[in-house]
């Protein structure tokens, strides 16, 4: 296992292996980095206060995909991964802290902690890979966060262009893993080079969207745990569980579950559909806590008219998670489920329709919509399980003796 490195520091490519511990405990800053991104959205649901919430919400999101793609590669139980990831925890811990004021007087802390735990992994991971071939890759990639590092911190201390120079740096980010990080005079990896075990990675995947879920009932528990819980609070909060669940339900059926199977089967080549499904997990969460928000807002006020803010997060954020999810089961199964495909416009409009009416009514008008597309999506299952009790029940029609 060693692959002739001092510690025992990377992975067979060959091993199974499920999360660790580590990995587990490591996840727990980003439920505390989602709980303070709704809080930030629900205290401003303006243009400008979705957009700053999207690029905190982008940063942390690729601070835990690289350390997932990370992890993918090293032994957990090495004593510099277990540094690695601890230290990225506390980074992440800082920045989530951060967020409620990271565009005013703690954007410093927000843009050096981000710049650290990149830079900072690097700064392990390089000399340790002496004499190996990832040592070039972790390299290309240490040498660009540097890069952007630079425009995060700059993006702190001006703060008339802090978001555009922070949205700058965003795309600079995630630009340059889709080419796989080239650069002059070192080249540009292969996806060889950034190929992943695909079990280990889809199973990381579903473990997050699994804690983006958590924070929706989180929040809405909270909410409803303080409104007094009066019959029209109590039926806002079953239609946040219905609508957790059907999210659930339309994420991990099907190509939730055969995500891992087809990075795998794609070879070298799978790191990159294991990239794009980072890419669209980025839009899923996003749709989840634009879902988490509205659904808050309506536990508290479920009698109350509906704003534009109110409309588009209600609306847009279970729209843009089942957009994203149809792209998934695309590029996983080349397939897009028509049931699905009208969900999305179906949303829209009859959210849409339904806007004039009480928050709760609008809810439930969403909520509807998703359960009927749960429905309409499971109903060939369920067919071909009727027709095969059918079959077995049918009386043996061979000739006997």
């Amino acid at each position: 296992m060693t692959n002739g490195l001092p510690g025992r520091l990377l992975q067979r490519r060959e091993n199974f292996r499920r999360t660790s511990f580590l990995e587990l405990f490591f996840d727990l800053a980003f439920i505390f980095a989602l709980t303070r991104l709704s809080r930030a959205l629900l205290d401003d649901t303006s243009l400008n206060g979705g957009f700053q919430v999207l690029l905190m919400l982008a940063a942390l999101w690729w601070v835990w995909f690289v350390t997932a793609w990370s992890a993918d590669w090293f032994d957990p139980g090495a004593p510099l991964i277990v540094v690695l990831l601890l230290g990225v925890m506390f980074g992440g811990l800082l920045m989530a802290a951060a967020v409620p004021t990271a565009f005013d007087e703690h954007a410093m802390v927000f843009a050096v902690a981000y710049v650290a735990i990149h830079v900072g992994r690097g700064a392990l991971l390089i000399p340790a890979l002496r004499g190996h071939p990832l040592q070039l890759r972790s390299l290309r990639v240490a040498l660009w966060f540097a890069i952007s590092g630079v425009i995060w911190v700059a993006g702190a201390f001006v703060a008339p262009a802090r978001e555009a120079l922070w949205a700058i740096a965003v795309v600079l980010e995630y630009s340059h893993a889709r080419l796989r990080w080239p650069f002059p005079g070192l080249g540009r990896s292969t996806w060889a080079d950034l190929q992943v075990n695909g079990d280990h990675l889809s199973e990381r995947y579903q473990q997050i969207f699994i804690i983006a879920l958590g924070e929706l009932i989180l929040i809405a528990g909270f909410t409803y745990s303080d409104s007094g819980l009066d019959r029209e609070s109590t039926i806002a909060f079953a239609l946040a569980f219905v609508t957790a669940a059907a999210l659930a339900r339309l994420y991990l059926v099907p190509a939730g579950t055969r995500l891992g199977a087809s990075i795998m089967a794609a070879g070298p080549t799978g790191s990159k559909l294991a990239l794009l499904a980072g890419y669209l997990h980025l839009v899923m969460i996003a749709g989840i806590l634009a879902t988490s928000v509205a659904m808050e807002r309506t536990i508290d006020d479920p009698g109350g008219e509906h704003s534009a803010a109110q409309l588009a997060l209600g609306v847009g954020g279970p729209a843009l998670f089942l957009t994203a999810r149809i792209l998934l089961s695309a590029v996983v199964d080349t397939s897009l489920p028509w049931a699905r495909l009208v969900g999305v416009p179906a949303i829209i409009v009859f959210g849409l329709v339904s806007a004039r009416l009480p928050q709760l009514a609008n809810s439930a008008v969403v909520a509807g919509v998703l359960l009927l597309i749960v429905l309409v999506d499971a109903m060939p299952g369920l067919w071909r399980f009727v027709r095969r009790a059918d079959a077995s029940d049918a009386p043996d029609q061979r000739p006997h003796g």
